[in-house]
């Protein structure tokens, strides 16, 4: 069984905020270009991690790429493009996957599907 620890923050007093350790030597070796490597692996996942959603998403609808591609009016280039996480949905297509996903019914009606 975990314990919880339960700590009172004020975030207008540093004095408040809980004591860590740092690594100091981890950090001072820590160089620019193990940094980039970081942002990029971090980047790579988040991709996957949208690939995964997109799929999911198109998948519990029941549709093929081309079908999801037709009804939302997406090109079938970018679908697959986001399925296989070489490009990420933003803007509105990010925000009509989160509709399809939370409410698919309301979704498609509203679509017209």
């Amino acid at each position: 069984m975990k314990k919880i620890v339960r700590v009172s923050v004020d975030l207008n007093n540093p004095k408040s905020f809980p004591k860590g350790f740092i690594n100091k030597k981890l950090v001072e070796a820590t160089t620019e270009r193990l940094i980039k490597l970081h942002q990029q692996e971090d980047d790579a996942e988040a991709m996957q991690d949208a690939a995964k959603y997109a799929k999911r998403v198109r998948e519990r609808i029941g549709l093929s790429q081309q079908e999801f591609s037709n009804r939302i009016e997406v090109s079938l280039e970018t679908i697959r493009n986001w399925e296989q996480g070489k490009r990420c949905p933003t803007g509105a297509a990010k925000a009509l996957l989160k509709i399809l996903d939370r409410a698919p019914e309301v979704a498609l009606l509203a679509l017209g599907i």
